[in-house]
């Protein structure tokens, strides 16, 4: 059994930066944990804002903080350094070697599809961005760490991808379309919904898009760990 993970971002388009974040971290019990942020705005400030509370929870995390507290702690930051004038969305997904569990720790609007025993769940329960006032909790969940438990996180440039056109994503009814496949890789789930994304905005991004998935595999036999990083990088002057 490994746990896999895929991380899938686009900037809005004509901006010169993304306003996400999205960092992932060893736990120091034994696990990992993938922290994605989304910074008010968009652009550089937004970029700010969102690298300041993802390291601030790395920060945390790698002390051997609990997630929520990390995620309070990291608010409460934001909240100190801008004076409640600035928020950003925060979502932290953990698999806890030490527990057994997946962690879903999440201060953002956007909901979470969660697929397991083969159902599809919404976690979509009323949660506040970070950073607005001092001490907001998070919304936690916790899963064993089954093979075929699929998580998927993402900002709000995917809810609303399509929309000033006049159209709408149904997220849920996509993923459920990627799990039919026979054994999707995180990569391909993530993937998908970006294209997706993509096409309903006509190539053309109305806000910044990150996507993470998080997949229990019931495979890896090896204990070698792996990770894959792709980053387009266009020349400079062209």
């Amino acid at each position: 059994m490994e746990v896999q993970i895929a991380i899938s971002k686009i900037k809005k388009y004509a901006t010169s930066s993304s306003g996400d974040t999205a960092e992932v971290i060893e736990r120091p019990n034994g696990g990992v944990s993938v922290v994605l942020a989304d910074g008010q705005s968009s652009g550089k400030g937004a970029k700010w804002v969102s690298s300041l509370v993802v390291r601030k929870v790395i920060q945390f995390l790698a002390d051997g903080v609990r997630d929520g507290a990390a995620a309070r702690a990291a608010s409460d930051a934001l909240f100190t350094e801008r004076g409640g004038r600035v928020s950003a969305t925060l979502n932290i997904l953990s698999a806890d070697l030490q527990t057994g569990t997946l962690v879903i720790t999440r201060n953002n609007p956007s909901p979470i599809v969660i697929s397991y025993e083969n159902q599809i769940k919404i976690l979509e329960e009323e949660s506040d961005a970070v950073g607005l006032r001092r001490d907001t909790r998070p919304m936690i969940s916790e899963l064993p760490l089954d093979p075929g438990l699929t998580v998927v996180v993402f900002t709000d440039g995917l809810v609303h991808a399509g929309s000033y056109f006049g159209n709408s994503m149904d997220i849920c009814t996509s993923v459920k379309v990627e799990l039919e496949g026979e054994n999707p890789s995180p990569e391909k789930i993530a993937d998908s919904l970006m294209n997706h994304a993509l096409k309903l905005d006509r190539g053309m991004p109305r806000d910044d898009i990150s996507i993470v998935v998080m997949r229990v595999a019931n495979s890896g036999s090896d204990m070698i760990r792996r990770m894959t990083v792709q980053l387009p990088v266009n020349p400079i002057g062209k």
